[in-house]
């Protein structure tokens, strides 16, 4: 078995009910029938139109942004990974580094997130990362392997099978900065490592490890072609059909 290759695009905060159901008929109308895996991540809100949209498209898959860490109750504002489950999502992004930054999010936090995903059959997709000062200092492959360990390596390798890690520079979202090829590779190359000494070698070749950093149409192929690079998370670039589908063109 070879990696799935995979292109998430993350809406982020971004496209009332109509602009969404008018960005996915675009991509739809334009995706080519592909072995990558295309993963949309809108908004809560859409994700019950957009999982009608999508079903006869083979290729495409829903996901969403967030999700809670319990199964239910009276948390006001939030949404359960069951009731995601229950529109027809099937990932997850959990961890990003907004929700970091944003809304004070932890490993700690994260790893129940993970939990309650896997619990309902779903595939996180388990954003990790560095700031800029971190990178400068030179402790950005220490932060990542931390990160990984206490969000990650409590799973068994049956659950860890079911998850999908996506680097996120942070110095490198929404600056227009992009992590070259060779920093992207190294990093993923550090990630499969951790992997393969928690769980093995098969576990680790398996896992799929996306670049989330600035990802566009004008350096996708170049990212996409290292040997560890196994797709994009996509923000900015996944607002626009055209843009969104050259990026999974890219393989």
């Amino acid at each position: 078995m070879s990696r799935q290759r995979i292109v998430a695009g993350n809406w982020k905060m971004n496209k009332t009910y109509e602009e969404g159901r008018a960005l996915v008929k675009d991509i739809v109308g334009q995706l080519q029938p592909t072995e990558t895996l295309v993963i949309l991540c809108p908004p809560f809100l859409h994700l019950n139109s957009i999982s009608g949209q999508i079903k006869d498209v083979r290729s495409l898959k829903l996901g969403a942004q967030n999700c809670h860490q319990e199964g239910s109750g009276a948390y006001t504002g939030e949404v359960s990974a069951a009731m995601l489950q229950s529109v027809g999502v099937e990932y997850v992004i959990l961890g990003h580094s907004e929700r970091r930054e944003y809304f004070g999010e932890t490993d700690e936090l994260i790893a129940k997130k993970i939990d309650a995903t896997l619990k309902e059959g779903l595939h996180p997709i388990y954003c990790c990362g560095e700031k800029l000062d971190v990178r400068e200092a030179g402790g950005h492959l220490d932060l990542v392997a931390a990160q990984i360990k206490t969000a990650l390596f409590h799973l068994s390798a049956a659950d860890f099978e079911k998850v999908v890690i996506a680097y996120e520079p942070v110095w490198a979202i929404g600056t227009g900065k992009t992590a070259t090829s060779q920093q992207a590779q190294e990093m993923h190359a550090h990630i499969r490592s951790l992997i393969a000494s928690k769980y093995d070698q098969q576990v680790a070749g398996l896992t799929s490890i996306l670049y989330g950093g600035s990802c566009n149409p004008s350096n996708a192929a170049e990212l996409f072609s290292q040997a560890d690079v196994d797709g994009g998370l996509i923000g900015g670039a996944s607002l626009k059909a055209g843009d969104f589908v050259a990026i999974v063109n890219s393989f």
